[in-house]
């Protein structure tokens, strides 16, 4: 990816903490969306300064069209687009609220289709781009207390698919990779650490993206790829 103009969303979150650092040692140049600096401040700790020059931090909010509409004019150029931005959480159906569900929707699947809208426009006008999204293994393996999050991820994968047979022809790719746990600081405080071994590390997520974000990948379009870890 050296020299690619790369977006990535969810960059300062606790997925980002390990994917932007394997995806900056690709050569990629990077804009990093943000809501929160204490966060952003916590990513350049675990980054190299040299970097920070392939870097640029853009506050957006990614539930508003508008607002993601202004991100790609200031980037100006999407070539490859990494999505994590995500939400979680858990209830039985008939006990969870319509809020509860409306905002899994929100912040899983309705980011996902304004990125991708406004990335895929970039990518159409000159003719490259890669687009990578976050489902999750409960999208296509569904269990209970997991509906809302289940239905969202579903869709994400569903609208992937979609864009990737949209893109047929044109040197656009689109894929989407479905996670069990992910072994991030959130995760550790919320369900303790010991199966921590077996969830799947930021890393590893790290790596698959940027091959999918690559030139070898090109052939690869409309897969959602599974990365289990041990779980």
């Amino acid at each position: 990816m050296k020299g690619r103009q790369v977006l990535l969303t969810g960059g300062t979150g606790g997925l980002g903490l390990g994917v932007t650092p394997v995806v900056l040692a690709q050569g990629a140049n990077l804009t990093i969306t943000y809501r929160n600096l204490k966060e952003v401040e916590r990513l350049k700790e675990v980054l190299p300064p040299a970097d920070f020059a392939r870097v640029t931090f853009l506050p957006a909010n990614l539930e508003e069209e508008s607002s993601v509409d202004n991100l790609i004019a200031r980037i100006g150029r999407v070539d490859v687009l990494i999505h994590l931005v995500g939400g979680f959480s858990m209830g039985k159906t008939h006990e969870y609220s319509y809020y509860s569900w409306k905002r899994e929707f929100e912040i899983n699947l309705n980011t996902t289709f304004l990125v991708c809208k406004y990335s895929l426009k970039s990518m159409l006008d000159h003719g490259y781009g890669r687009i990578i999204t976050i489902g999750s293994k409960a999208a296509v393996e569904p269990s209970g207390g997991l509906a809302a999050y289940s239905a969202a991820k579903a869709g994400v994968v569903a609208f992937t698919k979609a864009i990737a047979d949209e893109t047929k022809g044109t040197n656009i790719t689109a894929n989407v990779i479905l996670p069990t746990v992910i072994d991030t600081p959130a995760n550790r405080q919320a369900m303790g650490t010991e199966n921590a071994d077996k969830w799947v590390k930021p890393e590893s997520m790290g790596e698959l993206i940027c091959f999918l974000a690559s030139e070898k990948a090109k052939d690869i379009r409309g897969a959602a790829i599974p990365i289990y870890g041990g779980v």
